[in-house]
């Protein structure tokens, strides 16, 4: 069999499509996702249960009619196209009949929260001014981390980011984006979370959309600031959060000051410091140093009054310390020559002596036993004797 090229293969394929009459203009129900835009061209997919195919609409003029979540009717023709080898639908007309499944879910359980209070400001937590560490739930491998670490220290090097690494879309991701959030909200040296993803349809974001994600948002101890999409996407975590920030950059251009900033404003504000106080001291230069005048004079008042009041004090207590001591010593003088006078050794130099017995003074004779001695003490020394035994 001859062999053929791709753009041979493709280009067959092609007149396949064009050929065939059944396919021009046939009308297409289905549910509206992956919305973009370029250049006024509307870029979409359409799906049902089972099935999507990849639209494109070339007319501004019904593009408004093509939003996300909605079901609508389009007509119009497939197109394959050669070069890329690729088959999208050439949409001419859109006709709106509701809105679609997962919209209709999002609505029920956004409803059903708002009645219990998850949205409630009273519930919602302040975001601290002074962040030293941010918390980041979202894919390691995705864009969002990099412009959020990118934005962070660009504005401030000395935060730190932590990273949860979690499934951002998929089966069970709402499970994984839940069991981070509970075990972030212990980390204690995590001062907020960011809760991110890049942007997407109404089916990619769906895991954010969830009661799990949102009820463990409610219940986390920590501030969480959701930045799941683009600006235009809302999403359950959005209105639960204690505060959406329109992109992840945004959420990590709000949590951190710009240190660079910052310094340029404490040195603005020191200039103008220094300039309005010379021109202050300028300006007042004769009032200042007439007060300072005055004050000079009154403080060497002072200091002469209370340099005359220390002169007079340290006269007067000089005299009552002298006479203080001049009384005092006289009156020693009388106690000591009374104590000369009483003193038993200058009574023994006039001639007189003690007598003792048995260690006992003896005052008269009477008191004297004959058998025992007698000791006499004069003021050199002393001596002993017998009483002498009457005669009777």
């Amino acid at each position: 069999m001859e062999t053929m090229t791709v753009s041979q293969l493709n280009g067959y394929i092609k007149n396949i499509f064009d050929a065939e009459e059944l396919l021009h203009n046939i009308p297409v129900v289905g549910e509206v996702f992956g919305v973009s835009t370029s250049r006024q061209i509307t870029y979409f997919s359409l799906k049902d249960e089972n099935a999507t195919i990849s639209c494109v609409c070339f007319y501004p003029a019904i593009a408004s009619l093509i939003q996300e979540g909605k079901r609508v009717i389009i007509t119009g023709s497939p197109n394959y196209y050669v070069k890329g080898g690729k088959l999208s639908f050439n949409v001419t007309r859109v006709e709106e009949l509701g809105q679609g499944k997962l919209y209709e879910e999002f609505l029920k359980l956004k409803a059903k929260l708002e009645m219990e209070g998850l949205f409630d400001s009273l519930h919602k937590k302040t975001i601290p001014k002074s962040i030293k560490r941010i918390g980041v739930i979202t894919s390691k491998d995705g864009a969002v981390i990099q412009d959020i670490k990118n934005v962070t220290w660009r504005r401030n090097p000395n935060v730190d980011i932590v990273l949860y690494p979690v499934k951002v879309q998929g089966i069970n991701a709402e499970y994984d984006i839940a069991k981070a959030i509970d075990k972030m909200s212990n980390y204690e040296n995590v001062d907020v979370i960011i809760v991110a993803r890049g942007g997407g349809s109404l089916e990619d974001l769906s895991a954010y959309n969830t009661e799990v994600v949102a009820r463990a948002t409610y219940n986390c101890d920590k501030p969480i600031v959701s930045a799941v999409g683009h600006e235009v996407d809302f999403t359950i975590i959005d209105f639960v959060s204690d505060l959406r920030a329109p992109t992840p950059s945004a959420a990590a251009e709000i949590l951190t000051f710009n240190l660079y900033d910052k310094r340029q404003e404490i040195t603005a504000l020191t200039q103008r410091f220094v300039f309005n106080a010379t021109n202050y001291l300028q300006d007042n230069f004769d009032l200042i140093y007439s007060m300072l005048s005055v004050s000079t004079n009154a403080l060497e008042k002072k200091y002469a009054y209370a340099i005359g009041q220390f002169n007079y004090l340290k006269t007067k207590l000089t005299s009552s310390m002298e006479r203080f001591i001049n009384d005092t010593s006289y009156t020693l003088g009388l106690q000591e020559n009374t104590l000369q006078k009483l003193n038993p050794l200058n009574v023994l130099k006039q001639g007189y002596a003690k007598i003792e017995q048995n260690g006992k003074s003896v005052n008269d004779k009477k008191s004297v036993k004959q058998n025992d001695k007698l000791e006499i003490i004069f003021v050199d020394g002393r001596v002993q004797a017998m009483p002498i035994k009457e005669e009777k």
